[in-house]
């Protein structure tokens, strides 16, 4: 038994085989080939993991980077880095955290069958990290075994449900269709992120709409554009920190070059995610037809962030730079504050502030991308001061959840259990499900209406 929920909890674990086996569900169920199966389901597979691996690549450029910017402007605080926190949790709850998972994925596909939210959520890493996230806040508030894991299953699963359907209408400004949705831990900062910019911005003005002097041309191809940009960073922040602390990272390569090479594998890291992603839409979206049509009606596939980053790759730059600026500014306050320190944590801006940046350019240009971004990344460095007194002593150590999910879910939950206990988390939970659910009717009732209405338009101009 322990040995077959191992399987089943690392298979949902790992995007790559969970969405390759959706892929052939779906394909299955549309009747189609052996053939087509293998290929789909294999190709996906590959794509995922082409995804993952430059994720990977941009995540170990930006390490240095983080390190160098802490040792050259001298700050010591809390770094906001998934990984780490989940790392140290899984010692203590792995089992409620696996079962937490198992749990909110049924209730996602539950309420993607029978509510107005027709979106699966597919991003199994982050998903490990949310239940993680909640097997302690309702460990810590005195929540036994069973409770636990019902209880932390049914939130994460509505959250799982809800937070995509709040982003959908700016990803659909982004992708031009209403094929895909995003299924990450800052989605909540993306819809406010995109509020921002549809407010403040100028759509008429788009980030990939650069006049460019022909002299100057290559700057056209954003691999070009993004290694260049990155290089002046890199260059900068290695001077700052000097040469014999950058030197120490570099094993004896000059701290310049090291800083250069840097740069240049953070664009291959980006090149190589775009490539994943197209990989990905290319496959996982017919397939999904099937499961649309046979199991669950309209049904959306909401996957990870980087699945928009194509369709705006000048936005994602000017996002995460404006995210960064936003979490150095919101670290000085901090600081005149006296409150936590919360240091940048560069891939939580990078991610997050690349996608809210695309988000913004797509509904606001590139005054949305720069504002929409620069917001958001205000908004991932002050959370976690909420989530940290509600996390007992993991929120003690040096490492916390980053992203805005994180933060809303994980203070609703802990602060609920600050102020009443097991009763209040309880109830708290149950009227968020009770609240989806009465919103599911409510958009379904405006579905209706509009339908009604456009209808009777078709008969006036027929």
């Amino acid at each position: 038994m322990t040995a077959t929920l191992d399987l089943i909890i690392s298979i949902v674990r790992t995007p790559a085989i969970l969405v390759a086996l959706i892929a052939i569900l779906g394909l299955v169920l549309q009747k189609k080939s052996f053939s087509d199966v293998m290929t789909g389901g294999i190709k996906t597979f590959i794509g995922f993991l082409v995804l993952s691996g430059g994720a990977g690549i941009v995540s170990g450029s930006l390490a240095p980077m983080g390190k160098m910017f802490i040792h050259a402007f001298n700050v010591q605080g809390v770094i906001p880095n998934n990984e780490a926190v989940v790392a140290t949790v899984l010692v203590t709850y792995g089992s409620s955290t696996a079962l937490i998972m198992l749990v909110s994925m049924i209730v996602n596909v539950l309420l993607a069958r029978f509510t107005s939210f027709k979106y699966i959520y597919l991003s199994g890493h982050v998903m490990i990290y949310m239940s993680a996230m909640l097997a302690v806040i309702m460990s810590v508030a005195g929540f036994s075994t069973w409770p636990l894991i019902l209880l932390g299953g049914l939130i994460l699963g509505v959250a799982n449900t809800l937070m995509p359907a709040l982003v959908q209408p700016y990803v659909r400004e982004v992708t031009k269709s209403d094929t895909v949705a995003l299924a990450h831990t800052g989605d909540f900062g993306y819809f406010i992120a995109g509020v921002i910019a549809k407010v403040f911005g100028d759509k008429s003005k788009s980030t990939e709409d650069l006049n460019i002097p022909k002299s100057v041309s290559f700057l056209r191809d954003s691999t070009v554009s993004i290694t260049l940009t990155m290089v002046v960073i890199y260059v900068i922040l290695a001077i700052f920190a000097g040469p014999s602390y950058v030197g120490k990272m570099s094993n004896g390569v000059n701290y310049i070059v090291f800083a250069i090479i840097q740069a240049g594998t953070f664009a291959g890291g980006v090149y190589v995610i775009l490539a994943g992603v197209r990989l990905i839409l290319n496959e996982i979206i017919p397939a999904f037809k099937g499961i649309s049509e046979k199991l669950v009606p309209n049904a959306k596939p909401a996957l990870d962030c980087p699945i928009i980053f194509p369709y705006a790759p000048n936005a994602v730059i000017v996002g995460f730079f404006s995210s960064f600026i936003g979490g150095v500014l919101s670290m000085i306050l901090m600081v005149l504050l006296h409150t936590v320190i919360v240091i940048p944590g560069v891939v939580a801006h990078f991610m997050c502030g690349a996608t809210s940046g695309v988000i913004g350019n797509a509904v606001g240009g590139r005054r949305g991308a720069i504002i929409g971004s620069f917001v958001q990344g205000i908004f991932i460095s002050f959370l976690p001061l909420a989530l940290i007194p509600v996390l007992g002593k993991v929120g003690l150590g040096n490492a916390m959840f980053s992203d805005s999910d994180f933060g809303i879910v994980g203070s609703y939950v802990g602060w609920l259990g600050r102020a009443g206990g097991v009763a209040a988390i309880t109830a708290g939970i149950l009227v968020a499900f009770v609240l989806l659910i009465l919103a599911s009717v409510l958009v379904s009732s405006r579905r209706k209406a509009n339908l009604n209405t456009n209808k009777e338009l078709g008969k006036e101009n027929a």
